[in-house]
């Protein structure tokens, strides 16, 4: 941890903020190269101003009064600086403006916000969603104690170096039980998690300036695996003789063919199937994760397998369309049917709807916007990264194109 830091302390006055002839006077502090600066309510004339010098000039009473007193502001600055060396703290501007207006508020500390967006998040968030802040506010209490040995510290305090330290400190970690360390894009979504929080705080005028301002989170560029159309067609033709693997295979490639997330496939019920603008059955429903409107036209298979199951009793007492079963049982039921089906590839959940974007629409000539509508996201560029044009789709576009360069060619020939 940094010792020593470049501080400084000058009285300036502010001729934009003049009022009745009269110039506001502040006292600037300066810690390595970041200043901010405190109001002192007091007053003075443009002609009683030296600027060079940072001070009042003349030899009147209140002249010296004012001189006085400006000496005190900078003893008591210098103490607050003082102050924090001699406890190890971590020493910014902002920090000693906030201990000097006595606002260095137990109030805003970065635990207490990390509470606070928690506890008041806990309704609007997904429960996915929300487990993965607990786990950011885990790595925040690590890093505070193994870095700076305390539990928590002032908003104030935070800056550029703390979350470039923190990101240090997450690509470096490594975890004590059975657990991965951290991969480059698993960093980037703890210091976005962390980044919303201060976001927060910074709204809510908790802390005077964003110590992201000048942070990029930098994800590197992932595939998304799917099924080609021969896996896809493996899954589906397997002849399952154990009824809970027919039951996963079945919801799986209802996904695969309707594109719906783990969540929202179980929270499906028969007034979500409506008649569409072409007369034809539709699913209308909302994402749980981003409450995103989600209409999609079924498909013959996905319509197959919603007749198969409208009679299932465990259906019928939940009044859903499918029977509930846990998304880690059925993750790990598609385990059992990748290794039937000879499939090499992770199989879970999120892949049919991977396998959806990619095999059964894009690659089939459904536009990139219709298929990001169907899969309720908000942005195209979502989309872009699920869905992946695979070579098989380029091949087939490329030799259109040259049958449709060569038809002219031929044309002339045969006159």
């Amino acid at each position: 941890m940094r010792t020593t830091n470049t501080f400084g302390v000058q009285f300036i006055t502010r001729t934009n903020k003049a009022k009745d002839g009269l110039l506001p006077i502040y006292a600037r502090v300066t810690v390595d190269g970041r200043r901010v600066e405190i109001s002192l309510k007091r007053w003075i004339k443009p002609c009683d101003w030296n600027s060079s010098k940072g001070m009042a000039k003349g030899s009147r009473e209140e002249i010296k009064s004012l001189n006085h007193y400006l000496d005190e502001v900078r003893a008591r600055i210098m103490e607050c600086y003082q102050e924090m060396q001699v406890q190890k703290r971590l020493i910014t501007a902002d920090a000693i403006k906030s201990m000097f207006l006595g606002t260095d508020q137990k109030d805003f500390t970065l635990c207490k916000l990390v509470d606070y967006h928690n506890q008041t998040m806990r309704d609007t968030l997904a429960w996915g969603t929300m487990k993965n802040y607990f786990t950011t506010q885990k790595y925040i209490h690590r890093f505070l104690k193994e870095r700076f040995g305390t539990t928590d510290m002032f908003l104030s305090e935070l800056s550029y170096k703390f979350i470039t330290d923190f990101e240090f400190y997450l690509r470096n970690y490594k975890p004590k039980d059975h657990q991965k360390p951290l991969g480059n894009n698993g960093v980037m979504k703890h210091l976005e998690r962390f980044r919303k929080m201060v976001t927060m705080a910074v709204k809510m005028e908790w802390v005077s300036r964003d110590p992201f301002d000048k942070y990029q989170l930098k994800f590197h560029r992932v595939d998304r695996d799917f099924l080609n159309d021969e896996e896809l067609e493996a899954v589906e033709n397997k002849d399952f003789k154990i009824v809970r693997l027919q039951w996963v295979r079945d919801l799986f490639v209802f996904s695969c063919y309707t594109g719906l997330a783990y969540i929202d496939a179980m929270n499906l019920t028969p007034s979500n199937i409506t008649i569409g603008i072409d007369g034809e059955y539709w699913l209308s429903t909302c994402r749980q994760k981003t409450d995103q409107p989600v209409r999609v036209p079924i498909l013959p298979k996905a319509w197959e397998i919603i007749e198969k199951y409208k009679t299932h009793p465990r259906a019928l007492q939940k009044g859903s369309v499918f029977p509930m079963i846990s998304n880690q049982k059925l993750n790990s039921y598609l385990k059992e049917i990748a290794d039937l089906c000879g499939i090499e590839k992770n199989l879970t959940f999120h892949l049919a709807r991977h396998t959806f974007a990619t095999t059964v629409t894009l690659c089939n000539g459904v536009p990139l916007e219709t298929v990001s509508k169907m899969l309720g996201h908000s942005k195209i560029t979502t989309t872009q990264v699920y869905a992946k044009v695979v070579e098989k789709k380029v091949s087939e576009d490329m030799q259109a194109l040259r049958e449709r360069l060569a038809a002219p060619k031929l044309m002339k020939r045969a006159k």
